[in-house]
């Protein structure tokens, strides 16, 4: 099936962002996956501003976002977007090695689309990242 749209994948661990490409390859999504590295790129990226100013204007069809990340939060870029009118409609699913309940409602307060706790076992994650690409990328109806 051919779907549109990339993924903005925001993780400081070059580790997780190799599985996580690497897991929705799996999935069949391996098309166009913008990796940045901390909370202040993100936003930089989807505002269009610094390094990413002439970038197209597209919004990405899902943002993979890790929680505790340098320079900007992901909860407070979370924030961000979703009370962004242009950026609030991008599916954010949170993924973050907390399994605690504050994190999870914080993020379920602040409108995350999902939130899952990234498995410590390579074929849980690999399942469990490739099952939510294809979901978000394949299934989801997205307004374009």
């Amino acid at each position: 099936m051919i779907y549109s749209g990339y993924v903005l994948l925001a993780d400081d661990n070059a580790t997780d962002a190799e599985l996580t490409t690497h897991a929705l390859d799996v999935g069949g999504i391996s098309r166009n996956i913008v990796w940045v590295q901390d909370g202040e790129q993100a936003l930089d990226f989807l505002l269009r501003k610094g390094p990413y100013a002439q970038r197209s204007s597209e919004l990405p069809r899902l943002m993979l976002l890790d929680l505790h990340m340098p320079k900007i939060d992901g909860l407070d870029v979370l924030v961000r977007i979703k009370s962004d009118p242009v950026l609030r409609s991008i599916p954010v699913v949170i993924m973050s090695s907390s399994d605690q309940e504050s994190d999870m409602l914080r993020s379920y307060e602040r409108f995350a689309n999902s939130y899952i706790v990234k498995p410590v076992d390579f074929k849980q994650f690999t399942d469990q990242v490739s099952i939510l690409g294809q979901y978000w990328m394949r299934v989801n109806r997205a307004m374009e």
